[in-house]
């Protein structure tokens, strides 16, 4: 898996999903990418919701695996 490419394919994944989550008054960010591990920082009003777990867990997550070759996990910073 090669790092840039990986990293550019995460930002486009994120650029899908981030109106959503602007909408909900939140953002987020990509601190980076190593050994298959996305970790992923949240902002805003989604850094302190009930459902930003879930949210994150089944749409992103879901996406970057499905969309970027070699991702193992997503972690979230928050």
């Amino acid at each position: 898996m090669k790092t840039d490419k990986t990293t550019k394919k995460v930002e486009e994944v994120l650029k899908k999903v981030r109106p959503y989550i602007q909408m909900h008054g939140g953002d987020v960010a990509l601190v980076g990418v190593e050994k298959g591990i996305v970790t992923l920082n949240i902002t805003g009003a989604c850094a302190h919701c009930s459902l930003a777990d879930l949210t994150y867990n089944n749409l992103i997550t879901g996406l970057l695996r499905e969309e970027v070759p070699g991702i193992k996990d997503v972690r979230l910073i928050k």
